[in-house]
């Protein structure tokens, strides 16, 4: 089995590979604060209720955005399942190639999600994770990463909103019946949900219109799956993409 880990700004994914096989995804909030003792002690009672033993894992390898946790995570895969993790960077092969001004600044699960598009959904395609940020990418014909434009995710505009007014609570994330609200929490509820839609086909429009073609696209990402549901494009919806990455990534590399 190969572990593979995506730390995000709100949670921490864990897959577990058998052969090509997700066999599960279990997650985690993230908190910066919390020690190495505190992530060893939970990832340990998820990975155990998954039937995950140490003499069952051969490697493992991890994304994060967030660095104070990157080497709480490789501390807890070496000290629970005796492996070193590989971590994401360029300075590995990820199996693609990243053109951009600055490629460093590139996040690690932008890199996942585009090589997934590349090896397991096709290239061109355009890719959008709607997570903390909500985040479009474009992988080329040759497999390559040319660009991304990155957006305040859903949550972060919802809590905004509730934390920037005095009259506006906070609610869930779900779509209303009509976009023309008649009480406060309907209103709230279209403008995350349908709002949010309408920037992301009116985001997949620019894009197109400067790659020059229309593309694929495909969404992951937590919030996905409340928001690709109302948009007008066809967006086909892959959850573990960035998991997905991770693998062929680890793969690449061990072979």
């Amino acid at each position: 089995m190969i572990i593979c880990i995506d730390v995000g700004n709100t949670d921490v994914a864990i897959g577990g590979f058998c052969g090509e096989k997700l066999s599960f995804v279990v997650r985690v909030a993230t908190d910066a604060r919390k020690t190495y003792d505190e992530y060893a002690s939970i990832i340990s009672q998820l990975l155990d209720g998954q039937g995950v033993e140490r003499s069952t894992v051969d490697g493992a390898i991890i994304s994060s955005v967030v660095p104070a946790l990157s080497s709480i995570m490789a501390n807890v895969v070496r000290n629970l399942y005796g492996v070193e993790a590989l971590h994401v960077s360029l300075k590995i092969d990820t199996g693609i190639n990243v053109v951009c001004d600055d490629p460093s600044s590139v996040g690690a699960d932008l890199i996942c999600a585009c090589v997934a598009a590349r090896y397991n959904y096709g290239a061109p395609s355009l890719i959008i994770d709607m997570g903390t940020a909500t985040k479009m990418m474009v992988v080329n014909e040759e497999g390559t990463f040319v660009g991304v434009s990155i957006m305040p995710g859903v949550m972060m505009g919802m809590r905004a909103l509730s934390s920037g007014t005095a009259q506006l609570p906070e609610f869930s994330l779900e779509a209303p019946e009509h976009a023309i609200g008649t009480n406060t929490l309907e209103c709230m509820k279209s403008g995350a949900v349908f709002g949010h839609a309408a920037m992301t086909d009116g985001m997949i429009d620019r894009f197109c219109e400067e790659f020059g073609r229309e593309l694929p696209i495909f969404a992951t990402g937590g919030y996905s799956h409340a928001i690709i549901p109302h948009c007008k494009h066809k967006i086909t919806l892959a959850a573990n993409m960035v998991l997905e990455g991770l693998y062929i990534i680890y793969t690449i590399n061990n072979k």
